[in-house]
């Protein structure tokens, strides 16, 4: 396990190179985060305990949204680009004869992306925020541990999804039709867009029931309390479920994959 905490803090420390390009992300998320929470405030104003948030939740909701955006890369972002690309060279069969387990590394690799995200792009857009609005910050620090356990649930299970879309270049060989098909999908059922507890009937029930909502829409609801005791358990669960079965599927892949580049390379 030393080497993937090795990996992991490698990759913290490659995002952390890019300092100009963190201030930029810092700077869009900030002003993309102020455009999204006036239009949330107009609408909560019309329709006050919308979804079962109140103002303050909303607004808030809007800079958890932006504090995961990259954190969780819901619109995709990451290992993905540099995995399909040697998928599609061929530079693949190196990584795969390795002493060091694919999905392992690059999940290593992933968390450490996700840990820089949270600190250098998640904390200071939220902290402006709280001069400008009215946030419903938990006063219970217990609360705060137990979001951030369900955030580190979430970047897995986005590891996990991102993961079987590049493992899809073995097959297809140009990932970035997979690629743009899952941001959309991450970037709606994730509740990005709008909390997934506003969507009606059968469509809100499905969203909910899918892993994406693991992104934002869970860890939210466990920073406003609306999860304690057996149903904080609940959500747990939940997502650590997604988490079991997508990387199962991943290591399922990962498996028929390499009998397939052996079988070429023999």
């Amino acid at each position: 396990m030393r080497l993937y905490a090795v990996v992991a803090a490698g990759g913290f420390r490659r995002y952390a190179t890019y300092r100009v390009a963190t201030f930029a992300g810092v700077f869009t998320n900030t002003v993309f985060g102020f455009i999204v929470a006036y239009a949330y405030t107009a609408l909560w104003d019309e329709r006050p305990q919308l979804g079962g948030y109140d103002l303050s939740q909303a607004v808030t909701y809007v800079w958890l949204g932006q504090a995961l955006l990259m954190t969780c890369a819901m619109l995709g972002g990451g290992f993905e680009d540099e995995l399909i690309e040697r998928i599609r060279t061929g530079a693949i069969a190196v990584d795969l004869y390795r002493p060091a387990d694919l999905q392992l590394w690059w999940m290593a690799g992933d968390l450490g992306r996700a840990a820089f995200h949270l600190l250098g792009r998640g904390i200071l857009p939220m902290v402006l925020a709280s001069f400008a609005f009215d946030l419903a910050l938990p006063a219970n620090p217990l609360v705060w541990v137990a979001f951030l356990v369900s955030v580190a649930l979430g970047v897995v299970v986005s590891f996990a999804i991102r993961f079987l879309v590049a493992l899809s270049a073995f097959w297809l060989m140009d990932g970035a039709g997979a690629q743009q098909m899952a941001m959309l999908v991450g970037m709606f059922f994730s509740g990005l867009l709008l909390p997934l507890n506003l969507f009606p009937g059968l469509l809100g029930e499905v969203a909910r029931a899918l892993p994406w909502s693991s992104l934002l829409q869970v860890p939210a609801d466990v920073f406003f309390g609306k999860h304690t005791g057996w149903g904080l358990a609940g959500a747990y669960a939940f997502q650590a479920g997604w988490a079991v079965a997508l990387l199962a599927a991943g290591r399922a892949l990962q498996t028929v994959a390499t009998r397939r580049v052996v079988v070429q390379g023999g």
